[in-house]
């Protein structure tokens, strides 16, 4: 009897077990935290706590006021703020659900008389998307672990981030998608070389 060749069409399960090639594997993602609030003293302890964590932020947005939805305005009051940071030090995405149980923690500690003052958002950023991190499911959401769900919130094409239909309001204006567009071109000095797509 004949011996069967050990030949890749006959035997293509094989190719399934190859390691994948160094440059194929991503070095991480950028996390970047937005948060709103309404007192500055509040904001500079959610990041204070954020940046020993984390380390070193690398971006640090202007303040922008959030007048795009009135949700917060009986937790934490009228004229409120919004700003966007980003940490110098990549994370992988599973360590999303991690960090997001963590700014929700960090909000409990920083609330008075069981209300927050603060709103953390938590999620990354790489050369084509921008993840958030959230506990509320939904259809375009996908489900991480420990209670958090990952949403594809922009995703970039000609030379800039774009909405969904399901993006936040305030996260298709063009000052959002100018910090993203900014933060992705310190992305992409950091892994200059390094391909993630």
């Amino acid at each position: 009897m004949g011996q069967i060749k050990r030949h890749p069409q006959v035997n293509p399960v094989r190719n399934i077990f190859l390691p994948f090639r160094k440059r194929d594997i991503p070095k991480g993602a950028k996390l970047i935290i937005g948060f709103i609030f309404k007192e500055e003293i509040v904001f500079n302890k959610a990041k204070a706590i954020l940046e020993r964590k984390f380390g070193r932020i690398d971006f640090q947005s202007q303040i922008l006021s959030f007048i795009h939805t009135d949700y917060y305005a009986e937790e934490f009051g009228q004229d409120l703020k919004k700003k966007f940071i980003s940490f110098q030090k990549l994370i992988t995405p599973q360590q999303l659900a991690g960090i997001k149980i963590l700014t929700n923690k960090i909000e409990n500690y920083l609330s008075r008389e069981g209300k927050r003052r603060i709103n953390i958002d938590p999620g990354y950023l790489d050369l084509s998307k921008l993840i958030l991190a959230t506990t509320k499911d939904y259809r375009h959401r996908i489900y991480l672990n420990r209670g958090i769900y990952a949403e594809v919130t922009l995703f970039y094409q000609g030379k800039s981030f774009q909405s969904w239909e399901w993006t936040y309001p305030d996260y298709r204006t063009p000052e959002y998608i100018a910090i993203f567009n900014q933060i992705r071109e310190l992305y992409a000095q950091q892994t200059k070389g390094n391909k993630t797509k």
